[in-house]
């Protein structure tokens, strides 16, 4: 009695294959699964959860919105459903954008002008128009811009527009970073008929922290919020406002157009048909006594510290 062969995968997935299609020049092709587990006819309960989420509260998000945000959330800026304390922040749109950049280079309002009066930061402000500007000089030379893609993209996350009627603050203007020297715990005695006020405060913490109304990136404003309370009209109080901060941008732009002509004339330039080379004077006396002076060469990649080194004086010279 012959002995009956044993079954193996490659017996099994023979098996499965299905008749030859018809030959083609001469030779005949099978078509046989990829696996040869056998399918599955149930479902799970969390397919079926998924599937009834999909044609009820899911039915929504389908379609990409056409204007304004479809987060899971229950709020409109709230992305995770798990996660409520998250919310998008919002962005500028092409309007907003449009009006900053018209009102710093056609109007020539200063920076701190037009943050005031839209509720963006400073930061941003500047950002833009950069931004834009460049934007100008590609569309004069003829490039093109994903205009599909940022009109996408805005569409679908929370943007702030521009509404000369009824503007309403984009983002924090005021906020002061936390200087290191501030976030010492400190017990001040003093009279309880002396007033505290916050020069005292800097003062307290050390004597060359300024206080929180220089520190400030709108101190103009507050200056203008003072004048107000004081009974001055709120027209001349604006028009104070926008000429000195139009005077200090002045001020800054002729700080730093002399920077970089002070650095022009200290610099030789040999430019050869490949590369431009630019060579400068160095005085090794600019490092300082202990040689770790900020203007010396290198100064910007760091100083080891020398701490540990036999014989260093690590007693504080000041207490602050």
């Amino acid at each position: 009695m012959a002995a009956r062969p044993a079954s193996s995968a490659m017996a099994m997935t023979a098996k499965r294959c299905t008749r030859p299609t018809a030959p083609r020049l001469g030779l005949a092709k099978t078509t046989c699964p990829f696996s040869t587990t056998s399918h599955c006819e149930k479902t799970s309960q969390l397919r079926n959860s998924m599937y009834q989420w999909m044609e009820r509260t899911g039915r929504r998000f389908e379609e990409a919105p056409t204007y304004g945000t479809k987060y899971l959330g229950q709020a409109a800026d709230q992305p995770f459903p798990l996660n409520p304390l998250f919310r998008s922040p919002r962005v500028l749109d092409e309007s907003m954008r449009e009006e900053i950049f018209k009102r710093v280079t056609q109007q020539k309002l200063s920076l701190k002008a037009v943050s005031a009066d839209l509720g963006v930061d400073i930061r941003r402000v500047a950002a833009v128009v950069r931004l834009k500007a460049l934007e100008k000089q590609w569309e004069a030379k003829g490039k093109q811009l994903a205009k599909p893609y940022s009109k996408a993209i805005l569409g679908m996350v929370p943007t702030t527009s521009y509404n000369p009627e009824n503007q309403f603050e984009h983002e924090p203007i005021h906020e002061i970073d936390v200087h290191k020297l501030s976030q010492q715990q400190l017990f001040v005695p003093t009279s309880e008929s002396r007033v505290f006020t916050r020069e005292d405060a800097a003062e307290a913490f050390h004597r060359s922290l300024l206080p929180a109304d220089k520190r400030a990136p709108h101190t103009q404003l507050i200056e203008l919020q003072k004048a107000t309370l004081e009974g001055v009209p709120l027209e001349t109080s604006l028009f104070k406002f926008k000429a000195d901060t139009r005077a200090e941008e002045d001020r800054l732009k002729e700080k730093h157009q002399k920077k970089v002509q002070l650095e022009m004339s200290q610099t030789s330039r040999v430019d050869t048909k490949r590369f431009e080379y630019r060579f400068q004077d160095v005085n090794v006396e600019v490092v300082g006594k202990t040689g770790r002076g900020h203007k010396g060469i290198g100064a910007r990649y760091g100083v080891p510290f020398d701490d540990r080194k036999r014989g260093r004086n690590n007693v504080p010279l000041s207490v602050p």
